[in-house]
Formats: structure tokens, sequence, C-alpha cells
């Protein structure tokens, strides 16, 4: 049966069942049900946040005092490197996958991913480019040390030159990165569009689905620039072609438009999730219905057309003309425009509503105060002068880990706990969890607040030394980046035991809305198999006594039983 005679009431998915519940042996396999694999992609994605985060912590113990006298310049360098593609490649991108597996399936009402196969095939290139990354750690030469966008000609000055080397390592890694993410991405897209529940049109998906939906097609546009640009690079370096090599004819500009054309709109593809995760969970612990609905959903993909016209912001000091510096100056301010559209439609969801201040209601509340700070610096940097004079600075740096790590990980950390119940059939210590959110909004804000005034006062980035005047707000960063990494020892802790012997679990722990909340917990191998219910209404009718689907009840009796 092909994807266009779809029904979901009678096509089973192609997904072994994989077993009972309890039974752990299936994370280890390739298994092709998206909700362990979606756990797998959180798992080794919580695994490398931590090899990142002890990056990060030894380069700010370097930057505690204004003096080289922890590491090596050469080692810095490679610190700052992989700490940078660490925490994109195999974090961030990585958990949000698994989110999207969890959660599209169940919440559109699909047995599981159009592709299952394929899906599988996504994750286990995973861990296999991660060891490629990792172990370059053990080269002679060191890991690559030419930053995580790897300009060249800096790239290409490789005293090994060739394919077993810490840079030519690094491309391949990024390069199967780009492989595993289009394969995800053609995967989430096929089955948002062709695989909903009868009854769930466009307007009635949540929230969540339009921004992976909206994420996913950015990735299908941009992906391959970065991919191509990346293997290019590679026989640059390995082969000897002269793609990016000046003395060759080649361009080193054009492999920087290869890399923005789709690393600034990654920006939007770990966002826009996040907003869709932003979206579900003020409506549920406000109890009130989503404001603006439509045009939440609409903002989505507003930011993919714009987020794909403002990647030469990153080129105003390199010489652009002036008209494309003003065209790219406007295109880049106006893509606060839809933003903008989603925080105020967030708010307008909370105001006079009934506040349940949860741990996923904190993270997200937290989430929001960073991104706001995060879209006002966003605004200062898309202006020609401003990004002129602060380029290079810790500025950037700190702007951009507000976005990535201030908003993003605060938000995947909500999803994360307001959906644990759900999948893993235990609820979490909810003390422990509001302990990981304060550790964390603290540290976040220590941490990269400081780098902004650092930045105006003229500190360049990516240095292991620097002038005594800089020394105070670089101790507070250092403070601020240790207790970031303490923040993540009582959020393990609350997984694992959690998981082990935490409460049984309730169906709808929270009482909200969405087809993934008539599931037991946690669901079983295709979901709703046979019985997927029809959609009758939208996914937000908190308080106008709406039900979701038709005959709703005897759904909610029967996955209770199941529980």
């Amino acid at each position: 049966m092909t994807l266009a005679s779809y029904d979901p009431r009678v096509l089973k998915s192609n997904a072994p069942v994989p077993g009972a519940p309890d039974n752990w042996k299936r994370f280890f396999s390739f298994n092709t049900d998206a909700k362990v694999i979606g756990i797998q992609y959180i798992t080794v994605a919580i695994f490398f946040l931590l090899i990142g985060g002890l990056l990060a912590m030894i380069m700010r113990g370097e930057l505690i005092t204004p003096e080289n006298d922890l590491v090596d310049r050469t080692v810095y360098n490679g610190l700052y490197t992989m700490h940078g593609t660490i925490m994109l490649f195999m974090f961030i991108f990585p958990v949000l996958n698994g989110l999207n597996n969890l959660l599209i399936p169940t919440m559109i009402g699909a047995p599981d991913m159009a592709f299952p196969r394929l899906n599988a095939v996504a994750f286990w290139l995973v861990p296999i480019f991660g060891v490629i990354l990792i172990s370059s750690f053990l080269l002679p030469g060191g890991p690559a040390n030419s930053g995580w966008w790897s300009y060249p000609p800096v790239s290409t000055q490789n005293p090994l030159g060739n394919l077993v080397s810490g840079e030519g390592m690094w491309l391949t890694a990024v390069a199967l990165s780009g492989v595993s993410s289009i394969m995800g991405a053609v995967n989430f897209v096929t089955t948002i569009i062709r695989m909903r529940a009868p009854g769930m049109t466009f307007f009635r998906m949540p929230i969540f689905i339009w921004t992976a939906w909206a994420a996913q097609s950015l990735q299908l546009i941009g992906l391959p620039a970065l991919t191509g640009g990346a293997i290019m690079l590679l026989f640059d370096l390995v082969v000897g072609t002269s793609f990016f090599q000046p003395e060759g004819g080649g361009d080193p500009v054009l492999y920087q438009h290869f890399f923005w054309f789709y690393s600034h709109p990654a920006v939007y593809v770990i966002i826009l999730p996040v907003f869709g995760i932003f979206s579900e969970l003020f409506s549920a612990h406000s109890r009130k219905p989503l404001f603006g609905y439509a045009f939440v959903a609409l903002a989505s993909f507003a930011i993919v057309f714009l987020g794909l016209i403002v990647w030469v912001h990153h080129f105003f000091p390199s010489g652009v003309p002036e008209w494309m510096r003003n065209l790219f100056m406007v295109t880049t301010m106006l893509i606060s425009v839809p933003t903008g559209v989603k925080v105020f439609a967030w708010l307008a969801t909370i105001w006079g509503g009934k506040l349940r201040l949860n741990t996923p209601m904190l993270f997200s509340l937290g989430g929001l105060f960073n991104f706001v700070f995060a879209g006002v610096t966003g605004i200062m940097l898309a202006t020609v002068p401003i990004d002129i004079h602060v380029n290079n600075t810790y500025f950037v740096v700190g702007h951009f880990h507000y976005v990535i790590y201030g908003a993003a990980v605060m938000g995947i950390y909500a999803a994360i706990y307001h959906w644990f119940p759900k999948f893993t059939g235990r609820m979490y210590y909810e003390g422990l969890g509001k302990l990981h959110f304060f550790l964390t909004f603290i540290g976040t804000n220590l941490n990269f607040f400081p780098m902004h005034p650092l930045g105006l006062m003229g500190m360049p980035r990516r240095v292991s030394s620097y002038d005594p005047e800089f020394t105070f707000w670089n101790v507070v960063a250092s403070l601020g980046s240790f207790l970031l990494g303490v923040s993540i020892i009582p959020f393990l802790i609350n997984m694992i035991s959690s998981w082990v012997r935490g409460p049984q679990a309730p169906q709808n722990p929270w009482n909200a809305i969405g087809l993934e909340w008539l599931l037991p917990s946690p669901p079983p191998a295709e979901n709703f198999e046979e019985n997927v219910p029809t959609v009758i209404s939208g996914p937000y009718g908190y308080g106008t006594g709406k039900p979701l689907v038709e005959n709703q009840s005897a759904y909610e009796n029967q996955s209770l039983l199941e529980a």
C-alpha cells in the first residue's frame, strides 16, 4: 500500500513489535519503532552534551585568568572547535530529532514514521560520526582546530594533509551528519504531510507539528549546501582540488556562502521546534487555548522564508557592497516580526491563565525570558554599524549562546520533563526538576550575560589570554559555566532514578489536550494501531468543552484500562 492510499484505520506500521515495555534490549538494536529511535536519539545526545560541556568548562577554566596558564594555545583552538561542533551536530540536532520521533507520529495519529528503516539508518549514523569526531583527539596532530565553521585557507593548511587527520575527520563527520539529517528531514516532512489521522487538517495540527514541518523544510533546502561544501573542502584537503584554494583559481569566500546559507538558518532549525514546545506547554500549563493559533502556525513558515535570505549578515565586515549590506540588514530585522507574533501570542496565552509552576512550565518561562533578551541583542547585531563594531567579539558569542542554550536547551529540558511520563510510564521527581531549573537558569545568565559587556569593551573571541581589564566579567562567566556543569547532575539523577523506580505515571498527568495523551503510558508499539480516532476540533480546547476526537471518552477509558 502506498502513502497515497494510506488509511491509518487499517494500515499497520512496518516497525516490528519491540517486545515488552520493560525490554531494555530494544534500545541497543536496529529497531524501527519511532518511539525507541526517539529515546535512542535523546540518550546519545545527552551523552555528547556531557562531553561538549566538559570541553566548555576547560575553556572557561583557562579564561578565569588573563594568562594562558591551563592549556596550550593549539589545544585551546581544538577545544573550542570541538565544543561548538559537538554541541550543535552531536547534541542539539540529535535531541530535536529524538523529540520529533517521539511526538510527530503520536501527535498526528500515525502508527510510525513514513520510512521506518530509513529512520533507523539516520539514527545509527549519529554514533558513527560521533565516534569519528571524538577519536580525532587521539591523532598525533590532535583534533581540528580551525573553528566549528572551518574556513579555508586555515582549514586546508593541515600538516598531515590526508583523511586521517583532525580536519579530515571533522569534515567527514560533518558530511555524514548532513546525510543523516537529510534522511530525517525527508521522513519527518513526508510523515506530517501524508500520515495524519482522519479529520486532522493542517489547521487542526498542534503547533509543534507546524514548527517541526517548517524546521525540517529548512533542512531540506539549506543542508545540501553545507554538506556539499564540506565534501568539496574535504576534496581540497585530501585530493588536491581547488574549489576554495586561491592559488588554484578557487574562492575561499564561496565556502563561506555554502556554510552560512545553511548555518544561519540552522539557528531557526533549532529554535522553531522549541517555539512549538513553548506553544504546547504554555497552553497546557496555563489551562487556556493558544492565542492566535493560525497566526502562530503561519509565522513558522514566514520565519523559513526570511531565514533563507539573511546569511550575508555574517559577511558585513568582509567588504560586501553597500546595497547588499542594506538588503540583508533589512531582511535580518524583518525576521523579528513573525518571531514577535509568537512571543506576544505566548504572553497573551499566559495572561490570566491558571498557571501551574511545575518544572516544564518553569523551563518554558525561563527559556522565553532568555529568548527575548537574545532577540534584543539580535536586532542590535542586524544593524550594520553595530555588527561591524562588535564583529568577532564576545558580544556575538553571548548572543548566540542565549539563543542556543538560554532558549533552545531550556525548551528542550521543558519538553523532556513534560513528555517524560508519557513515553516512560514513570513520573519524574518534582523537587529535583525544580533544582535543575534554578541551577540552569542562574548558571546560564551568569555564564552568558557577561559576554555582552566584554564584547562592547572589545574583547575578541577565540582567544585563550586577554588584557587584565577584562578579568572581572570573565571570572563571573567562568563561575556561571561551572554552575551549569553542576546543574546537569540533578537532571541525570532525576531521569535515571525516575525511569527505574519512579511513581507509575497516569495516562494524562497534566490533563493536556492532544492525541498523544489519549494513548497509554508508555504507548504501544504502533500507537493507536487500527483504532485511530477521528479528529473533530483544534488542539487547544482548554475551557471550551469541545472534545478533540469523536467518542473521546471511549478512547480515554480504553487507554486507562490498557495503562
